[in-house]
């Protein structure tokens, strides 16, 4: 019955480098929606796919994708992977987060503690490809990594929470003045955008949007963490079995 399906959606765990991976994916059009069921209403449309159609219609929609037709299917919006909870194989409890690699090369055992790790979804795409990590398919719809305009400015700001009130009085009045979260996100110059926020944001939003900020691995239920500002981050590896950090990325 897979030639009634036309479209595979990425979400959140993955991204089109990942699935492309996979030469089994390559009849499927890569799709990427948000978290419309979170019950916090800022992750609502942190995913999106860009069309650019001659009319606005259900069918065309739907046509471009099962055509998967570039000139109509412009690119997809994705959050980084590296963001959700089970990017890394990992063992929360002993702070213990790990590439595939390096999970393999313990036998998905944790190195501290012996137990069973919880794998990760870059780990399960290492089992599964049968590409190297470079490969671009022919034809492919393209992507762009973003990451929620709150979240940029939550980081930024140094706060712990989202809704707090320091965050909307920045995100507001960006929206105001360029029209919508993604024109910010997406064009919007760091000149502009600095008169009327701190320039450190601004400058924030740039990096987010050319690949520069770098998102710290989430793993076994721990969520990835943005570093904006940080060039270099050193793995510390442990010294003997019982110490409780082999990758200390926090």
């Amino acid at each position: 019955m897979t030639r009634h399906i036309h479209a595979l959606e990425t979400g959140l765990s993955s991204d089109p480098p990942m699935n492309w991976r996979l030469s089994a994916l390559d009849s499927f059009t890569l799709v990427s929606n948000s978290d419309c069921h979170s019950h916090w209403p800022w992750r609502i449309g942190r995913e999106a796919n860009v069309f650019e159609l001659d009319k606005l219609t259900y069918m065309e929609v739907v046509d471009a994708i099962r055509r998967k037709d570039p000139k109509r299917f412009k690119f997809t919006i994705e959050t980084d992977p590296a963001y959700g909870k089970y990017h890394w194989t990992g063992h929360r409890n002993c702070k213990v987060s790990l590439p595939p690699q390096e999970a393999i090369k313990y036998g998905n055992r944790c190195p501290v503690c012996g137990r069973k790790l919880t794998r990760g979804v870059d780990q399960r795409i290492e089992e599964l490809a049968d590409r190297p990590a470079d490969y671009t398919p022919e034809n492919a719809i393209g992507y762009k990594r973003l990451l929620p305009l709150s979240e940029i400015i939550t980081a930024v700001l140094g706060v712990s929470y989202q809704g707090a009130k320091t965050v909307w009085s920045v995100y507001t009045p960006l929206v105001k003045k360029f029209g919508d979260e993604y024109t910010v996100l997406i064009d919007a110059p760091k000149e502009e955008m600095s008169k009327i926020v701190d320039s450190r944001i601004a400058e924030a939003i740039v990096r987010v949007r050319e690949e520069k900020a770098r998102v710290i691995p989430g793993y076994d239920g721990v969520y990835g963490q943005l570093a904006i500002f940080e060039d270099k981050q050193e793995e510390v590896k442990p010294q003997k079995p019982s110490q409780k950090s082999i990758f200390d990325f926090m």
